[in-house]
Order: C-alpha cells, then sequence, then structure tokens
C-alpha cells in the first residue's frame, strides 16, 4: 500500500482491516493496561472541579432522554449520549494528570472513553473494543511519527490534537464503517483537532482529552450524516500535517506498511505514572527522591537544586512558584520541593494548603533549570535523559546520575501487582463498590461479550 492513494484513505484501509485482523498477544496486553489505568484514573478523578464543570455543561446542552442515551457516566447509573459520556470520561481520566503516557500526548485517556461510549451504544464486545484502540493508538503513532519536531515546542498538545483523529478511527471501526465513510471521518476529525500547550495547568488541559474523545464521535457521526470532507485532508499541503508543521519538515509522502507488519503498540507501548503530575517531571522525582531516601535528606539540609531536563520538558512546566494544586501539576519546583519535604508526590501533596505551606514554598527558589536539547527513547517531547544535582549546605554534593527512563516508563515497567495496587487505590478512593471484580473483567478485556457488562456503581 502506498500513499499515491493518498494518506487519508491508506488509514481507511488500514482502520477498516483491523475490524478482523487478529491482535498479537503483546499488543493485547497493552490494550488492557491502558484500560485498567484509564479507568483507575478516571473514577479518581471524577469529582474533580473540571469534570463538574463538564458534567454541567453536557447536562444544560441535553435534550429529552432518547434511545441513543445509552452510554454510562463514569460508569455510573447516569447515561448520556455518546459523545457526552465520552467527553466527561475523557475530562475525568485526565484531571488528575495521573492517565498513562505514550506517542507525546496520553492516548488511552482519549481512546477508552471513547471506545467505551461507542461499544456500549453499539453493543461492542471487548475483543471488538480492544481492536478499536489498537487502531486509534496506531492512526495516533502513524501521524505524529511523520513530523520529527517536538509538538510541545509549537504549542500544540498531542493529546486534543491526534486524540481526536485516534478517536475518530477507533469510532468507524467499532461501526464497521467502509472504507469510504472511515476516511470521509478521519477528514472531518482533522478539521476539528485541537489543543494548546498554554493551557496547560487549566481547567482546559484535561478538557483537551475528553473532547479529542467526543469530537473522535462526532466526526464518525458527521460522516454517517452525509457531512463531506476532502479525501486527502491529511497530506493535502495545506492539510492536517502540514499546519502542524509551520516548518514544513513533515513527511506527507511515505508509504504505509502493510497492515500487520508493524504495530507501533508493541514497539513504543505504555508508560504507567507514579506521580499524578506531568510527565516532564517524573525522573527528576525518582532521583531526587532516591537521593533523598539514601541520604536521608530534611529540607533545611538543602542549599540548592540543579536539574538538567530538556526543552520542550522545561517549556511543559511552566509554574515556578505555584498557588494551587492544578499549576503544582506543571512546576517542577513543585516536584522537587514535594519529594523533599514529604518524601511523596501523590494525590495527599495535590492539595492547594500543601502547595501552600511555607516550607513547600521556601525551596521553589532553590532549584535551578537547565536544558539540553537532546532526544531519546522517548521522542522529541523529552531529552535522552535528566540528572539532578542536590548541593547540602555543610557543603557536600550528591549526584544522582543519568535517568532515562522513569519508574512505570514502558522500558522499566510497573510490575503487576502495581499496577493493580494502583487501580485499586484510584478505585477506593472514591468508593467505587467491588473494585477487585472490575478489574479483574478489564484484565481479561478480550473474553467480555459486552462492554455495556463492565461493573458499575450505583
Amino acid at each position: 500500500m502506498t500513499t499515491s492513494a493518498g494518506l487519508t484513505a491508506a488509514l481507511a484501509d488500514f482502520v477498516v482491516g483491523m475490524a478482523e485482523h487478529p491482535v498479537p498477544d503483546a499488543a493485547a496486553a497493552v490494550v488492557r493496561t491502558g484500560f485498567i489505568d484509564t479507568i483507575a484514573t478516571m473514577l479518581a478523578g471524577r469529582d474533580e472541579p473540571v469534570v463538574g464543570v463538564v458534567r454541567g455543561f453536557v447536562a444544560a446542552q441535553a435534550g429529552p432522554a432518547g434511545p441513543e442515551h445509552r452510554a454510562r457516566v463514569l460508569l455510573g447509573a447516569e447515561t448520556a449520549r455518546a459523545r457526552d459520556a465520552a467527553l466527561v470520561n475523557g475530562t475525568a481520566g485526565h484531571a488528575l494528570d495521573y492517565d498513562d503516557v505514550a506517542l507525546a500526548g496520553h492516548p488511552s485517556t482519549v481512546l477508552v472513553p471513547a471506545v467505551i461510549a461507542v461499544a456500549e451504544q453499539c453493543g461492542a464486545s471487548g475483543l471488538d473494543a480492544l481492536r478499536a484502540y489498537v487502531a486509534g493508538y496506531e492512526v495516533w503513532a502513524e501521524l505524529i511519527g511523520r513530523d520529527p519536531d517536538a509538538h510541545h515546542l509549537k504549542g500544540w498538545h498531542p493529546t486534543g490534537v491526534f486524540g481526536t483523529v485516534a478517536a475518530a478511527a477507533a469510532t468507524a471501526l467499532l461501526l464497521r464503517y467502509d472504507r469510504a465513510l472511515t476516511q470521509r471521518t478521519l477528514a472531518i476529525a482533522a478539521s476539528m483537532s485541537a489543543g494548546l500547550v498554554a493551557n496547560f495547568g487549566t481547567m482546559t488541559k484535561p478538557f483537551h482529552a475528553g473532547q479529542a474523545a467526543a469530537h473522535g464521535i462526532d466526526a464518525a457521526m458527521l460522516a454517517r450524516a452525509g457531512l463531506t470532507a476532502a479525501p486527502d485532508a491529511l497530506e493535502h499541503h495545506a492539510g492536517f500535517l502540514a499546519a502542524l508543521s509551520p516548518h514544513n519538515r513533515v513527511d506527507r509522502a511515505s508509504p504505509l506498511p502493510p497492515l500487520g507488519e508493524r504495530l507501533r503498540i508493541t514497539e513504543s507501548g505504555l508508560s504507567i505514572k507514579k506521580y499524578p503530575v506531568c510527565y516532564a517531571t517524573h525522573r527528576v522525582i525518582d532521583a531526587v527522591l532516591d537521593l533523598a531516601q539514601a541520604h536521608d535528606l530534611a529540607p533545611q539540609d538543602i542549599e540548592r537544586v540543579d536539574a538538567t531536563i530538556g526543552v520542550a520538558q522545561a517549556s511543559m512546566l511552566r509554574n515556578a512558584r505555584p498557588q494551587t494544586a492544578l499549576e503544582a501539576k506543571f512546576s517542577l519546583q513543585f516536584a522537587v520541593a514535594s519529594a523533599l519535604t514529604a518524601r511523596a508526590v501523590g494525590l495527599a501533596q495535590l492539595d492547594d494548603g500543601f502547595v501552600r505551606q511555607p516550607q513547600v514554598q521556601a525551596l521553589f527558589d532553590r532549584l535551578r533549570i537547565d536544558t539540553v536539547d537532546t532526544e531519546g527513547p522517548l521522542g522529541p517531547a523529552f531529552a535522552r535523559s535528566d540528572r539532578v544535582g542536590i548541593t547540602l549546605r555543610d557543603g557536600r554534593r550528591l549526584d544522582s546520575g543519568e535517568v532515562a527512563f522513569a519508574r512505570g516508563d514502558a522500558h522499566r515497567p510497573l510490575a503487576p501487582e502495581q499496577l493493580r495496587d494502583k487501580f485499586l487505590d484510584c478505585a477506593r478512593s472514591v468508593r467505587f463498590p467491588q473494585p477487585e471484580r472490575l478489574f479483574e473483567q478489564l484484565s481479561a478485556l478480550q473474553s467480555l461479550p459486552r462492554v455495556s457488562a463492565l461493573a458499575a456503581h450505583g
């Protein structure tokens, strides 16, 4: 298959073919992990203020209940149109910034809510859902992999931008669209993609994920309703890829590999977060925690902390003196201060009161950030490695060495029991009933006869 027929058309062929294509065990394992982690963070984030805002918006827009209102909101008794359920669920999954990472963004917090909502609406099985996730992941990977430049530095949040087209691909597969309808769905989604790095540290950042999931479904519904779109919307010289690449370094012409020859999901996988803050901080957090533990450090011992991170990472971490938990999620100063003060960076520390503690605030000015313009296995959004040096008041100098992968990274994965513990901790934090049963269902997703059979709360 070559792009002489058009990249948009070639991706449509891929999505249609995935509907019946066997999914390798390694890929299926990644998908199950994505479902487990996303539903965990979705449940844990359900009471966050941004979720309340989005739920109120959905309720205000809703018309009379009808047969299309068949997708659950936050796995509860409340139902909504599939796109509205996906909007709320995707926002909740990203509200704590605790969800998984890959492809320079957060694929599961877009794909899982979209897939679950559409699967519930059309009666799809767990195996259908698994295939739809793979299709969406691969479309995202193919598109983002064609640009060598870091999207974050250009102002684009890949979760909102590529997630929309990925969710559209997953929806088209679940609805068993043919090649022409799938192609139109992808083209429509390309014009509905958005998300700005400038909004990191605000409610709009998690809204990017919910909006991408909802817009992916909208694109599929509009295509079925007859909305037209350019057949080459992705690869056109004034299309999706070109618009995202002002330096015109994007590859719009290379052919796709044959279906099944290469799956990026088994190459890139998913990185599971240990800390509910921006992933750009995680290697530094690991380094600081390791040094603090090894040398029994207290905040009063610290003269200065030097952190070396990537240019794009520094661009994301815009809040040098955060005053709220939401701002703190995008602050390396807070990440370091929390690690030194509490020996933890967890949900308990992501609290406005903790962020404003004088001891925490006092450490912000002791951090010095240097940047390096390198790139490693994590892609252009991350340096090849991060490094931390701590100067103590007694004159000693501690050095973490190069930290290439955070704990939980796809290259340094959590143990299965750690993933389970995270899931149960998140579910129990909101008193979700029988979380063990839900975990078991997700762990055997491909055997679930109907996605709508997933355990729910009242």
